[in-house]
């Protein structure tokens, strides 16, 4: 009973300490700099926290239960897709462009009445209704009947962090799993410290969005400039520190080399 306790606790702490991992954080700062609420960003945290999770439950446990050897060039492939996302991340951050043709699909399916403006930080589209009050409708949350958190969400808000997680587990996931099998023999506790490891993960990055998102849902209300111009620089910090990834992993790790060197860490 000791040592499973152990076991759970130091799973869960290492889980926290992960999600403040810098390349979890710039993401999440990107995907958060918008947001209006500490509510929203709270949910959009643990989304990721939960995509983080299945991707290492997924590769960890294929690890752990078929013993597998990851090669060198297959482990910083994986490390890199981290890279790439935090580039594309930065780009739509700073451009715009997935906002702005989700909104078009938006205003299209509500019919020639819906239009959009600038408000509160963020493009809203609205409609009005029979007495010409406007329905404020955000971009993402087209659908039909969903629970009130999601539909307040949105799906797009729902399903990117989501997927954001998923590929920046990839670049854990190897190393958890084969830290894993040099302290734990038995398979099914293993498995189980994964999956309290991805719980760690999700409470840490609860926590750290936040925190992140407190200075942005503030200057977002009172100081409109101010918001927009820390959403820019959060864009800016994630393409070059996704460059940066990029750089590290492709030429002195050696992936786009003859000689890949990858320590799992």
């Amino acid at each position: 009973m000791t040592a499973l306790l152990a076991i759970v606790l130091l799973g869960f702490f290492l889980g926290m300490r992960h999600a403040t991992d810098p390349d979890h954080v710039v993401a999440v700062t990107t995907i958060v700099s918008r947001e209006r609420t500490m509510l929203h960003a709270t949910l959009i945290g643990t989304l990721w926290g939960l995509g983080h999770t299945i991707t290492i439950l997924v590769v960890g446990a294929t690890i752990i239960l078929f013993k597998l050897t990851i090669p060198p060039r297959l482990g910083l492939s994986m490390e890199i897709c981290v890279g790439f996302m935090l580039i594309l991340l930065g780009v739509l951050n700073l451009t715009g462009l997935l906002r702005r043709a989700i909104e078009w699909i938006t205003i299209r399916r509500l019919g020639p009445t819906a239009h959009s403006h600038f408000l509160f930080g963020r493009r809203m589209v609205h409609i009005h209704d029979e007495d010409g009050e406007p329905i404020l409708i955000d971009s993402f949350s087209i659908l039909g009947w969903t629970p009130q958190w999601w539909k307040q969400l949105g799906l797009f808000h729902i399903l990117r962090p989501l997927l954001v997680g998923i590929v920046h587990g990839l670049a854990g996931s190897a190393a958890v799993a084969l830290l894993v099998l040099t302290t734990i023999s038995r398979p099914s506790w293993a498995i189980g410290y994964l999956l309290i490891f991805g719980l760690g993960t999700v409470a840490g990055m609860m926590l750290i969005t936040a925190a992140i998102a407190l200075p942005f849902a503030y200057s977002l209300q009172h100081f409109a400039h101010l918001n927009r111009t820390l959403a820019m620089a959060s864009g800016f910090v994630s393409v070059a520190f996704g460059l940066f990834l990029c750089y590290q992993i492709g030429f002195v790790d050696g992936l786009f080399t003859g000689h890949p060197s990858w320590i799992p860490r």
